[in-house]
């Protein structure tokens, strides 16, 4: 079970939907793809496929985008769905789900890299947002909206849609950032890491409590060290080098930016335990700056520093 990403950051390379971005050639106004046939309201739900896809992505610049993925054969996905529809509908055009069968639209499946089903995530101004994987409980469903929503108003998506033909709410005001926090996401909007980063460090120093600055920090400094890697090679790279720090380290954060929480906590646990006691520092270093990124109250979060607290003693 995954939760999003901390608002304020979109972690990009989360899924690839380089290949999905079948866009108009003029823009497309800002309706959901499915809107109704005979002109009335723009639906809350409806279903994408391979070829619309692309007009999801420019809907996603006005309002943010639930993904649904989901399979007829699939049990947790039809116990899900109905939450998922509830929470969206009570949420009056402030969300949109997008509801993706994967059998019938494999290239939406392999872009998302749907492992397992139900997948939930989120396309915020065209980036994608992980949220989870499973049927989790309706109140999960309602915290991870409300974080989601949060994090959109961050990036400046803020629209509605109309509701049954009536007109679209009007957003609450967006609270300004602080100006250190605001050059620090144009920084990341324009990819220059180096200058978020140095942005994050002077709101800390000058605010060492301010819990933003800190876990917008640790994101970008994470962008900052997989941009321009090359997942393959990294791969090849630490498994040629089992206990190669620096391998591990490029792999675990490609993990970590890909929504594979897991697999990278288990590749730094697996090696913190095969290092000498006097080499293991710098490990355990990353894994506490990982688990600070994820959240303290994560599943994953807490089994890892189980597991690490057990190999300290």
């Amino acid at each position: 079970m995954s939760t999003p990403a901390a608002p304020g950051s979109v972690m990009r390379g989360a899924v690839d939907l380089s290949s999905l971005r079948n866009r108009p050639q003029s823009p497309a106004p800002a309706a959901a793809p499915a809107a109704a046939q005979d002109g009335g309201a723009t639906p809350l739900v409806f279903d994408v496929t391979d070829a619309t896809f692309g007009e999801v992505l420019e809907l996603s610049r006005t309002v943010p985008v639930v993904i649904d993925l989901w399979a007829e054969w699939c049990g947790p996905c039809k116990q899900l769905s109905p939450v998922l529809e509830k929470v969206v509908t009570e949420l009056g055009g402030r969300l949109v789900l997008a509801k993706v069968d994967v059998d019938a639209n494999p290239q939406l499946a392999q872009g998302f890299r749907a492992q397992s089903i139900p997948m939930v995530l989120a396309l915020v101004a065209g980036q994608p947002v992980p949220l989870f994987t499973g049927a989790v409980p309706e109140q999960q469903v309602r915290d991870v909206f409300a974080q989601l929503l949060q994090l959109a108003a961050q990036h400046g998506v803020t629209g509605t849609v109309p509701v049954d033909g009536a007109p679209a709410a009007e957003a609450p005001a967006e609270e300004a950032l602080p100006p250190l926090h605001a050059e620090a996401f144009a920084a990341i909007e324009e990819g220059d890491y180096a200058r978020a980063i140095s942005a994050y460090e002077k709101a800390l120093a000058e605010n060492p409590r301010d819990v933003d600055a800190r876990a917008g920090l640790g994101q970008v400094r994470l962008l900052d060290r997989v941009q321009g890697a090359d997942l393959q090679a990294a791969r090849a790279a630490a498994a040629a080098e089992p206990t190669g720090i620096e391998a591990q380290f490029l792999v675990a954060d490609l993990d970590v930016v890909g929504g594979h929480v897991d697999d990278a906590f288990g590749r730094l646990l697996e090696l913190f335990a095969a290092l000498p006691a006097a080499e293991r520092a710098p490990v355990r270093e990353r894994l506490l700056e990982l688990f600070g990124l994820i959240g303290d109250d994560d599943a994953r979060v807490i089994r890892a520093r189980t597991r690490l607290a057990s190999l300290l003693f």
